[in-house]
């Protein structure tokens, strides 16, 4: 992982990694005879040794001095159990393909190395190795069975690898591909091969938190295709079949974030406690943007511990929230003092308020120092970049950036993917003076949010003195520093 903090890909998604489950190599039957006394010997050598490294080599060594070998794929076999033995895993990936090009249906091989490289493409994104793991998962799906192995035994093995490699090849779209349409399809094909029983726990519970990462994703491009949708409907006016189709887009958009919220309150409802705080947020967050609120939330726990999938009519038992200029006009209306908004409210009526309410808040922002509690998304010594909203954090993207007023000593710079907090809650705490700020419209890839620029930042892990502000720094109301959306 890459050091930062994206709860989509937070330890218990790891829970998804399972051990490769025990497949029997499908090339051993019957018994290996070798008449060659030298081959014999060496065969003999490798595979009595008890030191994992030393039995690896002379097994490396075996297959090169005798690569016609009867003893092959047994030797093969064994090799790629001694490397997974010794946690090697490129080597693990290696064996597993050299397998494959003696038998290139060895399910056990087809599993381990879309293992691996799954892993690979989930750390780096690189686009050969996410390629590589989508066709090894794809063939494993076709691989036919062997000659030879019981229809019952057949089926513990695809019963085992079929999930699994559906789960590969929902991360290849998501991580890969950018398609969160296909990761949602894959990652419900492969929930629902699982027995119902075995879905709170495990592999299943950490793509169902996978699952509802993927549906945030796809609610991106929804929002967009709803975007165009309404701006076709403005063109042509009293065309009702455009304005109907402008509504179901919209619909089907505002119902990613609670088919979102269900598989987030799925896993939280299974998972262990110290990954209930973690996921918490998310859920909250997400059903607020349906519902606008919390009230309910309980109640879509309660369903979600009771099933894995959603409700065809799940809409229809929440009601759907309000716009979001509507919402923030209320919370602007209902919020005496709007300097007591959180942070990231603050930031949510700078991104998508009107621009009048964005611009009276901005007001009473610019020039006045606050802290900056976030997740890191870069740092260097002259400047820290933080995802402060929940949209911020899980796009991967700043929404605060602090330039700091000294530079940062090297040992001080934050950890990108680290947590700054208030002193009060451990810190270090970032603090900074509200510079200028620019509204980021809406994209297929991240939601509507505000970039704002802090000056005179401050990096502490001890409370400071309080900065007095210098004279004339607060502007004269209306006279605040806006910089237009880009188009």
């Amino acid at each position: 992982m890459k050091k930062f903090v994206f709860a989509s890909v937070m330890a218990l998604a790891s829970l998804s990694l399972v051990p490769a489950p025990t497949l029997r190599a499908q090339d051993q039957a019957g018994t290996i005879q070798i008449k060659d006394p030298a081959e014999f010997n060496a065969y003999q050598m490798a595979t009595t040794q008890s030191d994992p490294k030393a039995k690896a080599a002379a097994l490396e060594d075996f297959l090169t001095k005798y690569p016609q070998s009867t003893a092959k794929n047994a030797v093969l076999d064994m090799l790629l159990g001694t490397y997974q033995q010794m946690g090697d895993p490129q080597k693990t990936t290696d064996t597993a393909k050299k397998i494959l090009q003696v038998d290139p249906n060895s399910l056990k091989a087809l599993y381990i190395a879309a293992f691996n490289e799954k892993s690979q493409c989930a750390k780096t994104s690189d686009q050969a190795t996410c390629d590589d793991a989508g066709a090894l998962a794809q063939k494993g799906l076709t691989a036919p069975k062997p000659a030879g192995v019981p229809d019952d035994q057949w089926k513990q093995q695809t019963d085992a690898t079929y999930p699994f490699f559906h789960s590969v090849l929902a991360v290849v779209a998501l991580v890969s591909k950018k398609d969160p349409k296909t990761a949602v399809d894959e990652y419900t094909t492969e929930l629902k091969m699982y027995p119902v029983d075995k879905t709170s726990q495990g592999a299943a519970l950490g793509d169902t938190l996978q699952l509802a990462l993927a549906y945030v994703k796809l609610q991106l491009l929804d929002a967009q295709a709803a975007r165009e949708a309404q701006d076709k409907s403005k063109a042509a006016v009293g065309d009702a079949a455009a304005a109907q189709a402008a509504k179901a887009a919209l619909d089907k958009a505002n119902a990613d974030y609670l088919t979102a919220a269900w598989f987030f309150a799925r896993t939280w409802g299974f998972a262990p406690a110290n990954f209930k705080t973690q996921i918490e947020p998310q859920l909250e967050y997400y059903f607020k943007k349906y519902h606008g609120d919390t009230t309910g939330i309980d109640q879509l726990k309660t369903q979600a511990a009771a099933a894995l999938f959603p409700p065809a009519d799940l809409t229809t038992k929440f009601t759907a929230a309000k716009t979001p200029e509507e919402q923030i006009d209320e919370l602007m209306a209902n919020t005496p003092d709007p300097n007591t908004l959180a942070l990231a409210d603050k930031e949510t009526v700078l991104s998508v308020g009107r621009k009048e309410t964005a611009d009276k808040l901005w007001a009473l922002l610019q020039g006045k120092d606050t802290p900056v509690p976030g997740t890191v998304i870069e740092a260097t010594a002259s400047q820290v970049k933080v995802a402060v909203t929940q949209d911020a954090k899980d796009a991967k993207t700043a929404d605060f950036i602090v330039n700091m007023k000294e530079p940062i000593a090297e040992k001080d710079i934050p950890a990108v993917g680290s947590e700054l907090k208030l002193l009060k809650d451990g810190g270090p705490e970032l603090d900074g003076t509200y510079d200028t700020y620019t509204q980021v419209p809406a994209s297929a890839t991240a939601a509507a949010s505000a970039q704002i620029v802090l000056k005179d930042g401050l990096l502490q892990t001890k409370k400071a003195p309080a900065r007095k502000p210098a004279a004339g720094r607060r502007p004269a109301a209306g006279a605040a520093t806006h910089k237009k959306p880009a188009h």
